[in-house]
């Protein structure tokens, strides 16, 4: 079974991405986003992550980055089932008890909805900024994600020690809902499936066209194997643009559009391929007509997708 989630339109606003409309948009626009998305059977939404955009990537990056956890814990209040994903979480930018104690309060406000996204990151002067290392990043996110497994699991009291992290003795409460929270690790470098294969419940692949994809997740299975890890991973992708139905504009030759039944045959290939969630983005030119293509794609195209 293939689920389906989403990136939250608005809450960063990249030119690689954002619509139009987007601009003028706001928390409104979001709440009633993520009410549609609850209901319509989508599995998670996701919200990006960056403190401060230098003025060399404003153009093409802009600076509107909403924080994830402030985000997500303001659609946690409107939903009630739909989780909510960090895509991702630049967590070197924090000590790990730091982000530990905002996600681990988003998880028990949520009920247990929290999927972690983490990422290495790229933007230097957003590292330099608040002191973190940036030509370490890898082995800081490699150590931080051990950290987090040892700070958002079950003890109140968890313990770390590391090259260079190390806790022990300082309590932290509430704890997360979930027993375990999910780990998802994006990033479609070499390391980045590396360190998805060795340390992650889940992979978040970073912009790999299909005919790519395959080859990335036999890497990652392979590494997993090699290392003796037998427990399932989730296997992602973001899919090409969609729009359902006849679009009756230019919505760019790159975009996926027709008939739900072309969709949904079209968008199978990731199944085949070993994909267990596909994360859908929909060109539109309001927030009406892109609540209009979630509820048409969660009911015509989502049912065919296994």
């Amino acid at each position: 079974m293939v689920v389906y989630g989403m990136q939250l339109p608005v809450q960063s606003q990249s030119t690689l991405y954002a619509e139009g409309w987007e601009a003028d948009a706001g928390p409104a626009d979001l709440l009633e986003i993520a009410r549609v998305a609850d209901r319509s059977g989508f599995d998670y939404i996701a919200s990006c992550d960056h403190v401060a955009i230098p003025r060399r990537l404003a153009g093409p990056m802009s600076t509107i980055w909403y924080d994830p956890v402030a985000t997500l814990s303001f659609l946690a209040a409107a939903t009630e089932r739909v989780r909510l994903l960090s895509h991702v979480a630049v967590v070197g930018l924090r000590h790990p008890l730091v982000t530990a104690k905002a996600y681990a309060t988003l998880d028990h406000l949520s009920g247990g909805r929290l999927v972690l996204g983490v990422g290495a990151g790229h933007v230097q002067e957003e590292f330099e900024a608040v002191g973190a290392d940036f030509a370490g990043r890898g082995g800081v996110l490699d150590e931080t994600i051990d950290a987090l497994r040892a700070a958002l699991g079950p003890e109140e009291y968890p313990e770390h020690a590391g090259e260079r992290f190390a806790f022990k003795g300082l309590g932290q409460r509430p704890r997360p809902a979930q027993e375990r929270v999910p780990v998802w690790v994006g990033g479609s470098s070499p390391a980045a499936v590396r360190r998805a294969a060795l340390k992650g419940d889940g992979w978040l692949p970073q912009g790999d066209p299909r005919e790519k994809l395959a080859a990335q997740i036999a890497r990652l299975k392979a590494l997993r194997a090699d290392a003796g890890i037998t427990d399932p991973i989730t296997v992602g992708a973001i899919t090409e643009a969609l729009y359902v139905g006849d679009a009756g504009w230019e919505v760019g030759r790159r975009t996926l559009t027709g008939k739900p039944a072309a969709l949904a045959e079209s968008l199978r290939a990731y199944g085949a391929m070993g994909v267990h969630q596909i994360q859908v983005r929909f060109r539109s030119r309001s927030r009406t007509e892109l609540t209009d293509q979630m509820a048409a794609f969660a009911a015509e195209v989502a049912p065919h997708l296994s």
